[in-house]
C-alpha cells in the first residue's frame, strides 16, 4: 500500500520510546517530516528524540493528537490504547510501523535482516562495514551502535540497511535488494498462531529477493535449512559453520574480548577461496556467525575484504549487547537483551567459552507470562553452563493474564533442569542487596532481560561504585 504523505503532515507515534519506532521517528524527522510521539515512559530513546527536538507526550491521551494527521502505531499497541481509539473516532489514517518503514526506504536498495535472534548485531556488523567503505547507508536498527551513538541514521548514500520485525508479519513489506535471515525460533506465536505459519512467513520472506539481490541464509539452524529446498528458487547463498556452507567458518580462536576465524567460499564450479585471520570484537560463534553474515553480503556488493577486515576490527558493539556496565574490583557486571532460551544459552555460552575457570552468575528477569508459559521447560534447561542464577519478577510489558505464573515453582523447576543454584528475589533492592552479601571476588554477572532489568542493573551500580 503507497502512503501519501505531504510536508504539512503531523505525524503522531504512539509507542515512540520502543526502539524501533524510535529509528522510524529519527529517520522521518531528518528527512523534514513533522513528528511527534507519546509513550507511557521517558527512557533513552525519547531522551535521544527531544533532543533532536521532537516532541514526545508522557502517558496516552486524546489531547496530545490536537493537531495530528497521521498515525503511526508499533505492534506492541493494543486496540483499546486511548490515543488508537481517538484516532480512530477521527478517522485518522492509521499505519504500522513496517508499512510505514516500506514506504520510506521504497527507493533505497535495502539489506534487510531478519530472523529470531542476532538480527541486531547483524545490522550494526553489515552498517558499520558499509560506513568504513564510505558508501554512507541509512541505518534502521533494533539496538543503539555505540560508533553512531543512535540506533538509525540518514545517509546520503544509495543503501539503506534495516532490521526488520518479524513479530507482527510487518517485515514482509519491506522492498529487499539483499537479504539475511539468521536463523528461525519459536517466538511470537501470539501472532502467528503456530510454529509453521511463522516458517511459512520466513519462507515467503526468502522468496521475495528479487533476482537481482540474493538472501543469505544460516544453515547451522535445521528449522531454516529445512526451509530451503521448499523455496521457489535458489537465489541464495549458505553460511554458517557446517561444510556445505558457501561461506564456511573455521579454525575460531577464542578470546576474553574477541574472536578470530577463517572462512572457505565455495561456489558451484568455482574453485575454493579461503579469507584468514578475521578479528571482531565480539564473542560466542552466534557472534561470529553473525559477522559471516554481513562479510559475505557485503562481498557481493564489491566491498574489498581490507575495508571489511578493518571495520570488523573497529567495531564497537551495540548497547545491551554483552555489555559491561561496571566493575567492583575483579567482579564484572555485564547487560544483555538476552530473554529467549536460545539467546541465554548463547551469551552464556559465548562467556564460559573464555572463562572457565571463572564463576558465572546469571540475572534472569523473565519477560512476558505467555513467553515463559509456551517456553518454561526451554526456559528452565538454559542456565546450564551459569553458576547461579538470580531469578527476578516477570516483567509484563503490559500482559494483563498472569497464566498462574508462580516463581518459586519456576526457579526450582530452573534449579532441577539446569542443575544450578537459583536464588529468588522480589525486586531492585533485594539484587541489590543480593550482590552486597553474596559476591565473592572474580566474579562474572551476566544481567538478562528485555524488562526493567537494565535499569535496575545501572542504578545499582551507581550505588554500589
Amino acid at each position: 500500500m503507497k502512503i501519501n504523505i505531504a510536508n504539512n503532515e503531523v505525524i503522531h507515534f504512539i509507542g515512540i520510546g520502543g526502539i524501533g519506532m524510535s529509528g522510524l521517528a529519527q529517520i522521518m524527522n531528518n528527512m523534514g517530516f513533522t513528528i511527534q510521539g507519546s509513550d507511557l515512559n521517558r527512557n533513552k530513546n525519547t531522551e535521544r528524540l527531544i533532543k533532536s527536538g521532537m516532541k514526545v507526550y508522557f502517558g496516552h491521551h486524546q489531547k496530545n493528537l490536537k493537531k495530528v494527521t497521521m498515525i503511526v502505531i508499533s505492534s506492541a499497541i493494543k486496540k483499546n490504547n486511548k490515543e488508537l481509539k481517538a484516532a480512530k473516532l477521527k478517522k485518522l489514517p492509521v499505519f504500522k510501523r513496517g508499512e510505514m518503514l516500506a514506504n520510506i526506504v521504497a527507493l533505497k536498495k535495502n539489506i534487510v535482516v531478519t530472523g529470531s535472534h542476532g538480527k541486531t548485531t547483524t545490522t550494526s556488523l553489515v552498517a558499520n562495514i558499509l560506513v568504513e567503505a564510505g558508501l554512507d547507508p541509512t541505518v534502521i536498527n533494533g539496538g543503539v551502535i555505540n560508533s553512531l551513538k543512535n540506533n538509525a541514521q540518514l545517509g546520503k548514500g544509495e543503501w539503506a540497511v534495516i532490521e526488520s520485525d518479524e513479530s507482527d508479519g510487518s517485515f514482509l513489506k519491506l522492498p529487499i535488494t539483499y537479504s539475511i535471515v539468521t536463523n528461525i525460533d519459536k517466538e511470537h506465536l501470539d501472532y502467528y498462531g503456530s510454529f509453521e505459519r511463522l516458517k511459512k512467513s520466513f519462507r515467503s520472506f526468502i522468496d521475495k529477493t528479487p533476482s537481482f539481490g540474493k538472501s543469505f541464509i544460516c544453515i547451522d539452524e535445521n528449522n531454516l535449512k529445512s526451509l530451503l529446498s521448499k523455496c521457489k528458487t535458489n537465489n541464495f547463498f549458505t553460511y554458517g559453520f557446517k561444510k556445505k556452507s558457501n561461506y564456511q567458518i573455521t579454525n575460531v580462536k577464542r578470546e576474553i574480548n574477541y574472536s578470530i576465524f577463517d572462512l572457505r567460499l565455495k561456489f558451484t564450479g568455482n574453485k575454493i577461496y579461503k579469507i584468514k585471520n578475521i578479528k571482531v570484537n565480539l564473542i560466542g560463534d552466534h557472534n561470529i556467525s553473525n559477522a559471516t553474515a554481513a562479510i559475505a553480503i557485503t562481498l557481493n556488493l564489491g566491498i574489498q575484504i581490507s575495508k571489511i577486515k578493518q571495520a570488523l576490527k573497529k567495531f564497537l558493539g551495540i548497547q545491551r549487547r554483552f555489555t559491561k556496565v561496571f566493575s567492583i574490583k575483579k567482579r564484572e557486571f555485564y547487560d544483555d537483551y538476552a530473554h529467549h532460551p536460545t539467546e541465554i544459552r548463547a551469551v552464556i555460552k559465548g562467556a564460559r567459552e573464555v572463562n572457565k575457570d571463572r564463576k558465572i552468575i546469571c540475572v534472569f528477569q523473565p519477560h512476558r507470562y505467555s513467553r515463559v508459559k509456551f517456553l518454561k521447560n526451554e526456559f528452565a534447561l538454559s542456565f546450564r553452563s551459569s553458576d547461579a542464577v538470580v531469578l527476578c519478577p516477570i516483567y509484563s510489558a503490559g500482559e494483563k493474564i498472569k497464566h498462574n505464573f508462580n516463581q518459586n515453582s519456576f526457579s526450582q523447576l530452573i534449579s532441577k533442569k539446569s542443575k544450578t543454584q537459583v536464588i529468588n528475589i522480589k525486586d531492585q533492592k533485594e539484587l541489590k542487596n543480593y550482590f552486597k552479601k553474596n559476591l565473592l571476588d572474580n566474579e562474572m554477572v551476566i544481567c538478562m532481560g528485555a524488562g526493567s532489568i537494565s535499569n535496575w542493573i545501572k542504578e545499582i551500580g551507581n550505588e554500589l561504585k
